[in-house]
């Protein structure tokens, strides 16, 4: 078991809404983490954006000043979408990444979002894994989705059929 395992406590970790401050530790982790091999498309610039962004609610998960985790989501009318969500791998497999989607999904339910929606790389089948945990389904096989050199899985969640549980 790792040195964060044994003695990392859930009340160590925080989340609140990312500051552009936080910009580039969110580029960096999205480059390393998510976009490996495609390039790199979100740059501090469009992270910071997102951020700033009124339509788009950025979520930083901290365990004292240190960013671990992170998540962008768009907000439409009806339909919210999962554009990035990363935990950084010292601290994956500890609920982090569930505790960010179910606090996004409480902040769609009340601000009337109907579903969220994400893709996630086809040959990621730990992230598939955890989505379908989470209650979203697979909807569609989208080929060279990114770059034009790999795959991804449109997933979504319905928030009407199912209600989200109430984050700690």
């Amino acid at each position: 078991m790792s040195p964060v395992r044994q003695t990392m406590s859930i009340r160590e970790v925080t989340i609140r809404l990312a500051r552009t401050d936080d910009a580039q530790d969110i580029a960096l982790m999205s480059r390393d983490l998510i976009e490996s091999g495609l390039g790199w498309s979100w740059t501090r610039a469009r992270v910071g954006k997102s951020i700033s962004s009124r339509e788009t609610l950025s979520v930083a998960m901290c365990r004292g000043t240190r960013l671990i985790a992170f998540a962008i989501m768009f907000f439409g009318d009806e339909h919210a979408h999962l554009n990035l969500l990363a935990v950084r791998p010292e601290f994956q497999r500890l609920g982090l990444g569930t505790r960010l989607i179910r606090w996004l999904e409480e902040s769609a339910h009340v601000a009337g979002i109907r579903a969220i929606h994400l893709e996630v790389r086809a040959r990621n089948q730990h992230a598939r894994r955890f989505y379908r945990r989470l209650g979203f389904l697979e909807m569609a096989l989208l080929p060279k989705y990114y770059r034009g050199l790999e795959a991804a899985v449109w997933m979504a969640r319905d928030l009407h059929t199912t209600s989200p549980r109430r984050v700690a």
